[in-house]
């Protein structure tokens, strides 16, 4: 029996480190999708497939790009759901789950994995500016009483606080702490990360820009925004680096650093929306208040970056 028991762990264990390692490359930070107030759930079905189709590796709900902060509990949920039942275990689901409440990010991370999500992004709690300390406990009391796979998320131009590097080493100690994504956009503190933790420890970049140079220091790809508008092609050059063509993977990014830009004319997700808007993707490119539609001289400048890329005529 002892023999069984050890050969099942053993087994969960492998299974575990396999999936643990499939979470790598181009991630899409999906928008959700909205018609007449309520989420659109077949646009979301069918992005979620032409996702799939295009090779993006993994698929990231319910994260600020999916409007997270104005979904009610039951939608955010069911994003989730949707998310899960829809992929069909053919790309790992990264369910958002964080909050500025550790109980609330708590209910939300049991959820996700209730609902066979493969892993949680949980962000810093944002507006009442924890301490380091505080974000420590804030992470150990998710992980422990989650036992879930949890992905950091730092971003302090959204949440008023950065997670300095050696507090995320000390996270990185609990094992259901298995990466982290890192917007500050400076390549330092991001190679600090990568210096202080464990090796098997999965960092991607928070945006875009910085993609394939944290690539370079050792990273395992990108939570990207530009996923959602040219998916085949941030699939590519992260592909393409770990293949060992950095010459060509380097051509993409140079490539798509107006579309960096582009999508961030105005406040994240507005700008994605509206490309997938006018490239057919989403019936329309609504987003909830406080965020409003794009004005119309950003939609033009837009609308230049897509013809560019020959992703609209």
């Amino acid at each position: 029996m002892a023999t069984c028991e050890k050969r099942s762990c053993a087994a969960k264990s492998s299974a575990s480190d396999k999936k643990k390692k499939m979470i790598r490359g181009a991630i899409v930070a999906i928008v959700t999708p909205f018609r007449d107030g309520k989420v659109d759930e077949d646009a979301l079905t069918r992005l979620i497939e032409w996702h799939i189709n295009e090779g993006t590796h993994c698929i990231v709900p319910c994260g600020t790009t999916g409007e997270s902060a104005t979904l009610s509990h039951e939608e955010h949920m069911r994003v989730v759901e949707l998310t899960v039942e829809t992929v069909k275990g053919r790309v790992p689901v990264i369910a958002g789950t964080g909050s500025n409440s550790t109980d609330e990010t708590i209910q939300l991370t049991q959820h996700a994995k209730k609902a066979g999500a493969d892993a949680a992004l949980v962000i810093t709690p944002y507006y009442n500016k924890p301490t380091q300390e505080g974000l420590y406990q804030h992470y150990m009391k998710v992980a422990d009483t989650c036992k879930f796979p949890m992905i950091l998320y730092n971003v302090p131009g959204r949440t008023g606080v950065n997670m300095l590097p050696e507090t995320v080493a000390r996270c990185a100690e609990n094992k259901y702490v298995i990466g982290m994504k890192e917007a500050t956009g400076n390549l330092a503190q991001v190679a600090d990360v990568i210096r202080l933790c464990p090796k098997n420890f999965i960092v991607v970049s928070g945006d875009d820009p910085t993609a394939f140079p944290t690539l370079a220091l050792g990273g395992k790809g990108v939570i990207s925004v530009a996923s959602n508008v040219v998916p085949k092609d941030m699939a590519a050059m992260v592909d393409l680096f770990d293949s060992g063509d950095l010459a060509k993977s380097r051509q993409i990014h140079y490539r798509l650093a107006p579309l960096f830009k582009a999508l961030f004319f105005e406040t994240n997700p507005a700008p994605a929306k509206t490309a997938l808007a006018m490239m057919g993707k989403i019936p329309s490119g609504e987003v909830r208040l406080p965020l409003v539609p794009m004005s119309e001289a950003n939609r033009e400048r837009l609308a230049a970056v897509l013809r560019d890329l020959n992703l609209i005529i």
